[in-house]
């Protein structure tokens, strides 16, 4: 194989692992966004969840004639209420353990990309 070559293929080598590098980082910050939907989607079962557990104690209050279903019903709301009060605290926990992640994550695709064509400007690696 001649010398032109395998300098060719060298340097296509070195523009995929670039390009691999990119996708990489991509792929992610994809991961990182899937899990603040995630914690947003649980915060949102959480909350569903604990309105209607209040909903049920309202009920229970409102049309209720006898004593322990009024006491079941405050009960409800009692527990409607702590539940989304746990709901809005996990959601912050979770939160700040994904920014706290996010911050030790240093991205280095512009860094290569920069080196990269300082590198090779004027060849065919160049997009």
């Amino acid at each position: 194989m001649p010398n032109a070559d395998k300098e060719k293929i060298k340097k296509l080598k070195k523009k995929l692992k670039l390009q691999e590098q990119k996708n990489r980082e991509i792929r992610d910050e994809m991961a990182t966004q899937r899990t603040i939907f995630a914690n947003e989607r649980t915060l949102m079962a959480y909350l569903r969840t604990a309105m209607a557990i209040v909903a049920g104690g309202f009920a229970a209050i409102k049309f209720s004639n006898d004593l322990y279903l009024e006491i079941a019903g405050v009960v409800l709301l009692l527990t409607g209420l702590v539940l989304a009060l746990y709901a809005f605290y996990r959601y912050r926990q979770k939160q700040k353990a994904i920014e706290g992640q996010r911050q030790h994550y240093a991205p280095t695709s512009h860094h290569h990309a920069s080196l990269h064509q300082n590198r090779y400007r004027g060849s065919d690696l160049q997009d």
